[in-house]
């Protein structure tokens, strides 16, 4: 059994698909605040197989001992957090308490219960401003926001403790730009207001549900002047995942984290990523050059090497299924998992505490 926090969000919710398929048990412990229990119900028709759903905060211990001890959990997949960077500059200590304090507390209530192997969903924030380009794992960390800041100081919390403690079995996985959709269509990325990524709000424009994108900056030394990133298909993403899982339930003793990269190694530009959406949807994506924004970079792009050599893990979904799957997603789901107009979600009913 896999104890998978945050399980009904984007990246949790194929993760909990690919777990699930792979024959493993799991139980998502999810507070909802902003994911949607209709991604559970759509990853169990996804893989005809039942999961089990507690309603909980990450930030309170004794439930996640209950939710440990009930499930029977041996390894945790940590997704929980907040995620906007901007909402980060703005809410700081939500931040800090939600992702810090939780990952806190989580990892006391493993302590409790004798569990410790665990998968941390880190970032590429932690590398600040690139240095150099592509990223390796050893290049120096720093952050620039506070949600970066947040993620990086839980790595360092994780490595105090797997030096404290060789029993203890770690992972850091770190994001780059995770795009598109199960190819099914039935769960995909559903932002809350306004999204804060890009193939979303392209998405959105692509339904008619926004005028146009904003491309922040088209003066950066890149081939047609519009910042470039390491985009991967979330499919792939969850995929590597299991394949951290696999690693640490294979090592004997740690004295570090396994702490591994999970991107392409390709970066594409903003307009690259427009004209690629433009092929899979085959209609026109309105966009205007506005200015650059702040702590914004030319270019920022992996070294996967490390996880091909330690998990065997490579990514194998193109820029083309990352934006076919992504459009499929938005066009069968136009409101993403809410029936309603996003003016009237306040009032769906209660997410139920525990679902079968």
């Amino acid at each position: 059994m896999i104890l998978v926090t945050g399980g009904a969000g984007y990246i949790g919710s194929h993760a909990c698909v690919e777990l699930l398929q792979a024959g493993q048990d799991v139980t998502v412990f999810d507070n909802f605040c902003n994911s949607h229990s209709e991604s559970l119900e759509r990853v169990q028709r996804i893989t005809g197989k039942q999961l089990c759903v507690i309603h909980g905060d990450i930030r309170d211990r004794a439930a996640l001992v209950t939710a440990l001890r009930d499930s029977g959990a041996q390894s945790v997949i940590h997704f929980a957090g907040l995620k906007s960077v901007g909402e980060s500059v703005e809410q700081p200590l939500s931040y800090y308490d939600n992702n810090v304090v939780g990952s806190l507390r989580l990892l006391e209530a493993m302590d409790i219960c004798g569990i410790k192997t665990l998968v941390f969903s880190s970032s590429a924030t932690v590398y600040g401003d690139p240095q150099r380009l592509p990223l390796p794992e050893d290049h120096p960390l720093s952050a620039t926001n506070p949600y970066g800041q947040t993620k990086l100081t839980v790595e360092h919390i994780l490595r105090d403790l797997q030096r404290s403690n060789p029993s203890w079995r770690i992972g850091i996985l770190r994001y780059f730009n995770p795009v598109g959709a199960h190819k099914s269509g039935l769960i995909g990325e559903d932002p809350q207001g306004t999204p804060n990524n890009l193939m979303p709000f392209v998405a959105q424009v692509a339904i008619g549900r926004r005028s146009h994108l904003n491309v922040f900056g088209n003066d950066y030394p890149t081939k047609d002047g519009t910042g470039v990133r390491d985009y991967i298909h979330v499919v792939d993403l969850a995929v590597g995942h299991l394949k951290a899982l696999e690693a640490l339930e294979q090592a004997k003793q740690q004295t570090d984290c396994l702490t591994i990269n999970l991107g392409t190694g390709t970066g594409y530009s903003v307009l690259e990523i427009v004209q690629a959406f433009e092929q899979a949807c085959g209609k026109s994506v309105a966009y205007k050059i506005a200015p650059r924004r702040p702590g914004d970079v030319a270019a920022c792009y992996a070294d996967p090497s490390k996880a091909a050599s330690l998990l065997g893990w490579h990514a194998t979904r193109s820029l083309a299924d990352m934006c076919t799957d992504a459009w499929k997603w938005q066009s069968l789901n136009p409101r993403g998992y809410h029936p309603l107009p996003y003016s009237e979600v306040g009032n769906l009913p209660p997410i139920p505490s525990r679902m079968p």
